[in-house]
């Protein structure tokens, strides 16, 4: 809880960690100053790429206590504006699952390697970073807890399958370690509606604790203030639930 009086400080910065295979990618890294231990988070960026909204989000998370990380998951397309490396990206089918989840797992493990954490580490993906914190969830050891917003494709028929996305995540659900919080738009069609129901029903079948939250009027992207799709309500009370779920499950 901020109160007028306390110290407030941030440092942010862009870092470099071992990620997926031992490669060397760049990240945004923003922390509160001050003595700690601080809870830690790492961030899974969307499709539109390593951009300004997921640089201020790490920034918004700082400035809430929490040590943040977030790696560029597509450093290895090459560099550029956001928008034309994530158009690489797409125009190459997105990069492989196991790249993706490799360089969150590096991600993690800087965070623990650090003196002010608190011990625990949570993870926060939207659009196509909430598949990939999800993936990553399951996956690795390590996450105390998850926010997935609108992640698509966690539900995949067998014919969206193939060599970078060869499993479906919804298949990993049991191996999932850790609270999670999942926030949707009922208007969104990646995820359906039917395929967040789909996937709160495996959560349940496998006693994982959860929380989903659904909002009538908004969409795709709906925390997005820079796109048409920003609904102000419902982001307003989907900031809110993240802060407290992270605040209940990773401290504060």
């Amino acid at each position: 809880m901020y109160t007028t009086d306390q110290y407030e400080g941030i440092i942010a910065e862009t870092v470099t960690l071992s990620g997926a295979n031992g490669d060397m990618i760049n990240a945004y890294f923003a922390r509160p100053l001050g003595p700690g231990p601080h809870p830690a988070l790492v961030l899974a960026h969307h499709m539109p790429g390593w951009d300004e909204w997921y640089r201020e989000t790490a920034f918004k998370f700082a400035n809430h206590g929490y040590v943040t990380l977030m790696p560029n998951l597509y450093f290895r397309a090459g560099h550029g504006t956001p928008e034309d490396v994530a158009a690489k990206v797409r125009a190459d089918g997105g990069v492989p699952d196991d790249q993706a989840v490799g360089d969150l797992e590096g991600s993690m493990k800087y965070l623990r390697g650090l003196p002010y954490i608190n011990g625990k580490v949570g993870i926060f993906g939207t659009c196509s970073g909430g598949r990939h914190a999800y993936l990553a969830a399951c996956l690795v050891t390590g996450f105390n807890a998850i926010v997935d917003c609108w992640g698509g494709r966690v539900v995949m028929s067998p014919d969206d399958l193939n060599e970078k996305t060869p499993v479906a995540p919804i298949d990993y659900t049991k191996e999932l370690p850790c609270p999670i919080l999942g926030l949707f738009g009922n208007d969104d069609t990646n995820p359906t509606p039917e395929q967040v129901n789909q996937h709160e029903e495996e959560l349940k079948k496998h006693g994982k604790k959860y929380e989903f939250h659904r909002y009538d009027g908004a969409g795709h992207g709906f925390f997005y203030y820079i796109y048409s799709a920003y609904r102000k309500e419902q982001a307003l009370d989907g900031w809110e639930k993240t802060f407290a779920f992270l605040e209940k499950n990773l401290g504060s």
